[in-house]
């Protein structure tokens, strides 16, 4: 480029030749592109506001960048993302022999604040459960009965065992084995583990299968459970099971129906609630991680600062002196 050029001309040309790199060797997306031109952008404004070109940044400059971001209170995660754009894009200058130097190479992210999870009570998951066994005693076909008795059996397995409901729909039917009330789980990564089931998830599987089963098999055949391999298996005309879509909606209808805020429900949210409920009757953090299927028990200490959050909650709402001034 022409030695006569502006510090930002030169800026913008880089970043050009960055972004074609992205779309011909990464197959980055237009959506992508244009996200990493805006943050690139607002890098080379605030360079040439310094008077440099950004081939030319020092780690001064780049910590001067990250410091605009904090104050113009930009969210975490919108200053991570720029960041993280000025960073691939050092990469890239550095390795292509467009700069002496990698400024960002030790540039670090704003540490995103961890909020605690969503869970319900335990009576709001009485109240999901009241009114589950209310349907399936209304039910006035099998089809409804069948439906609402699949809703019951997965709700059941979901709140027994805190799994993710990419886990729970994906069950086989060889999963379960009711002699040693035990599920196997394929987690991430293709990890299995074995997680116990209660006597109230064994009772609801139960029956759902022998009722579905027989209603679906009445059509022909061995009934559509082992036909398909699913424990459960989607109602269409197609061979796959549930999807996680059709489940979340069944859910927050029943919510709706059983007088809770639909918004506050969700498959995730039980699986918070399962293991905060759990941790409130005194179970061990490692078995409830084991359960869970997290990797690392720091992830499964947040419900221990839920359980905390609580407890000060109801101490501020009843102690005596915490209403003195």
């Amino acid at each position: 480029m022409p030695p006569c050029a502006s510090s930002h001309e030169r800026s913008l040309a880089l970043i050009e030749r960055f972004l074609e790199m992205m779309a011909a060797e990464r197959n980055a997306s237009a959506n992508t592109l244009a996200a990493y031109e805006r943050d690139l952008s607002e890098y080379a404004t605030h360079m040439a506001a310094r008077g440099r070109a950004v081939a030319e940044a020092d780690e001064d400059d780049v910590r001067s960048f990250a410091s605009s971001l904090s104050a113009q209170g930009l969210a975490r995660s919108t200053q991570a993302r720029r960041l993280s754009a000025v960073r691939q894009f050092h990469n890239f200058l550095y390795g292509e022999g467009l700069a002496d130097a990698n400024p960002a190479q030790h540039l670090q992210g704003p540490r995103k604040a961890r909020s605690l999870p969503k869970v319900l009570s335990e009576e709001e998951v009485t109240r999901l459960f009241e009114r589950l066994q209310a349907d399936i005693a209304a039910a006035r076909t099998e089809k409804a009965r069948c439906r609402a008795l699949r809703m019951m059996a997965m709700l059941e397995l979901l709140y027994a065992t805190g799994m993710r409901v990419s886990e729970l729909i994906a069950l086989r039917e060889n999963d379960v084995d009711e002699r040693s009330a035990m599920v196997r789980v394929l987690g991430k990564g293709g990890k299995e583990r074995m997680v116990p089931l209660t006597g109230q998830a064994l009772s609801a599987l139960a029956e759902y299968r022998e009722h579905c089963a027989s209603v679906s098999g009445k059509a022909g055949g061995k009934g559509r459970l082992r036909a398909s391999g699913w424990l459960f298996p989607s109602s269409s005309a197609g061979s796959g099971h549930v999807t996680r879509q059709r489940f979340a909606q069944e859910l927050k209808i029943l919510a709706a129906r059983a007088g809770l805020a639909p918004e506050r429900v969700s498959p995730h949210v039980l699986r918070h609630a399962f293991a905060t409920h759990l941790l409130d009757h005194g179970a061990d953090l490692r078995a409830v991680q084991m359960m869970l299927g997290h990797a690392d028990i720091a992830t499964t200490q947040i419900y221990t600062h839920v359980n905390m959050q609580r407890l000060r909650h109801t101490m501020q709402a009843h102690h005596p002196l915490a209403k003195r001034t």
